[in-house]
This record gives structure tokens, C-alpha cells and sequence, in this order.
């Protein structure tokens, strides 16, 4: 009797896990696009950044899927679903060579924007801000410079905030990243830890501007 109650037990225990499983990935959570922190989002883009142009795709998923749970509070289901879009966006776009095929990027990313939308403080256009994130990932294999693109970068992140483009924080931001982009851009399948360490640095100088454009105003 006492074993047939022990196994009744385990199964019922075995039958309800899957139940809590499901009900913590899927809970509500407080996303807030707002709630980063500057060091650790740029330590997460670095290391997304080797992700993908050393292509561990896997290691690049994982990498997103950390930002949107750590730094931007999504429930771990969305943070999943996040992470898979931008991941898809960031395969499609990588052997492109035109803007024409660069299009293929284009869908994921509106989804992605989507479902970032929800923690934004008061939503925004998806597809605009789809539209502008391709086109910077475009002008950067153009020759263009990082203070071009960079402008277009901080139009993004004035979209996603609801704040003006010309905001000297976020425009200070937004060339931040594009000079870090264009440090690894110089050296190519030369990079070594320090130029990592480098761009770390850089994006964690461009993500404390971007961090007090966000909080200005509320």
C-alpha cells in the first residue's frame, strides 16, 4: 500500500510539472524596454556581436534571449520568441549582398518589433522602426559612415522611447554604437580580446547616453 501511494504520488507530481512549466514561461511579466542597464546590455551585445560573425547561432540565440528576460523583463516565453525573430532577421540578412535580397531580413525584424512594442512606453510603429534597422545594417556594408548610419541608429531608439531624434543623448548613442561597429568593421577576421574588450567599452559609453535620453522627462 505504502509503495502504491509513493507511485501515486510521483505521478501525480510528473503530471502537474508540465502545468507549472508552461504557466512560469507563459506568466505576465512587467516588460519594460526602459529597465537596462547600461554595462550589462553592452556586455550582451559584444557577445552577440562574436555570435554572429563567428555564425554560433545557437550561442547568438541564447545571447538574445538574455536581454530580453535580464535587461527588459519579458516573461521567459516571450523572451523566446523575441530571441528566435531576431535571430532569423540577423541569419537572412548575413549573406546578402544587396538591398534588394537584404529584404529578406524584413519580416522578422517587423515581428520582432512587435513584440518589443509591448514593453515600449507607449508602443510605436513596428514597421518604421523594421524599415530604419535594416536600412543601418544596409548602409554600413555601403561605405557609409558611422556618423551617417549612426544618425539612423538613434532614430530607431527615438522611435522604440517616444523621444525627439535630435535629443544630443540619444544622438550620442546612437554614433556610439555606429563608431563601435565600425571599430570591428577595421579589422575584419583580425579581431583579437582586446578589440573585444574595446567595443564593450564603447557600446557601455553609448548605452549610458541612450540610458539618460530614456529617463529624461519620465
Amino acid at each position: 500500500m505504502k509503495r502504491r501511494t509513493v507511485t501515486v504520488a510521483l505521478a501525480l507530481a510528473f503530471a502537474f510539472v508540465p502545468g507549472f512549466v508552461v504557466a512560469y514561461a507563459s506568466w505576465p511579466r512587467q516588460a519594460d524596454l526602459r529597465r537596462f542597464e547600461p554595462a550589462e546590455i553592452a556586455q550582451l551585445e559584444t557577445a552577440m556581436w562574436r555570435d554572429y560573425y563567428e555564425k554560433r547561432y545557437g550561442a547568438l540565440l541564447y545571447h538574445l534571449y538574455e536581454l530580453s528576460r535580464t535587461q527588459f523583463g519579458f516573461a521567459p516565453l516571450d523572451s523566446f520568441r523575441i530571441a528566435w525573430v531576431a535571430a532569423q532577421a540577423a541569419r537572412a540578412f548575413q549573406p546578402t549582398r544587396s538591398r534588394e535580397a537584404a529584404n529578406a531580413a524584413l519580416p522578422p525584424l517587423v515581428i520582432y518589433y512587435r513584440l518589443l512594442a509591448s514593453a515600449a512606453p507607449g508602443g510605436f510603429d513596428a514597421e518604421e522602426a523594421a524599415r530604419l534597422e535594416l536600412d543601418w545594417w544596409q548602409a554600413r556594408r555601403e561605405a557609409v559612415a558611422p556618423a551617417q548610419y549612426g544618425l539612423t541608429v538613434a532614430r530607431v531608439a527615438a522611435i522604440t522611447y517616444g523621444k525627439r531624434a535630435d535629443d544630443p543623448s540619444l544622438v550620442m548613442s546612437g554614433i556610439g554604437r555606429a563608431e563601435a561597429m565600425a571599430w570591428r568593421d577595421a579589422r575584419g577576421q583580425g579581431m583579437t580580446e582586446t578589440d573585444w574588450s574595446e567595443i564593450e567599452c564603447r557600446l557601455s559609453r553609448a548605452y549610458r547616453s541612450l540610458k539618460a535620453a530614456v529617463v529624461a522627462g519620465g
